[in-house]
């Protein structure tokens, strides 16, 4: 009996397979090759991409180029703006020493000074550049050295007492720390 039931399930497992296989056949799992007008289309699509790419690669190396120019341009000639402000004032301290200080005209002199200062400090501060105030402000280690301390009783302890270089920054960026002395508490 039992090879009664085996030869069924057997049968089954045949009839099985033959419809897999009537399923394959069926199917177009093998498509037509394509026409020759199919074949032309394709290559030319596949020929304008090639061109496509290559346009694209052109372009791309093109602008590498470019951006490595303007670049190189903007780090040789960054500062050009910055240095015409600055020979404005150079103009005026070249004018200044070429006149004779004498008694009579040296307020006028100092006053020309201080009035060049201030063109300078301008200059400086329209490109970014400005001078941190910090006498009588705690010491900030981020932005200035302390140089010595020296007993006040003007200024707090801890506090800048003095100023020898004062400390700049080029917009939000330390450009030069500055140079203090700190105020300590008098010895008693």
């Amino acid at each position: 009996m039992s090879s009664g039931s085996d030869d069924g399930q057997q049968n089954q497992e045949n009839k099985a397979i033959k419809e897999d296989l009537e399923a394959v056949e069926s199917a177009d799992v093998f498509p037509d090759p394509p026409t020759d007008t199919e074949a032309s289309l394709n290559n030319d699509k596949i020929a304008q991409l090639e061109k496509d790419q290559l346009y694209l690669r052109a372009e791309f190396e093109n602008y590498k180029r470019q951006a490595i120019k303007e670049r190189s341009q903007l780090m040789k000639y960054g500062a050009e703006r910055l240095a015409r402000d600055l020979l404005d004032t150079l103009d005026v301290f070249t004018s200044a020493l070429e006149n004779e200080v004498t008694e009579e005209n040296f307020k006028d002199f100092v006053k020309g000074i201080e009035m060049t200062q201030k063109q300078l400090t301008e200059a400086l501060a329209k490109h970014g550049i400005q001078k941190v105030d910090c006498v009588g402000q705690p010491f900030d280690p981020n932005t200035q050295e302390a140089l010595s301390s020296e007993a006040s009783d003007k200024y707090p302890e801890g506090h800048v007492s003095q100023v020898f270089k004062a400390p700049y920054m080029y917009h939000d960026k330390l450009l030069r720390p500055g140079q203090v002395i700190v105020a300590r508490q008098k010895a008693e």
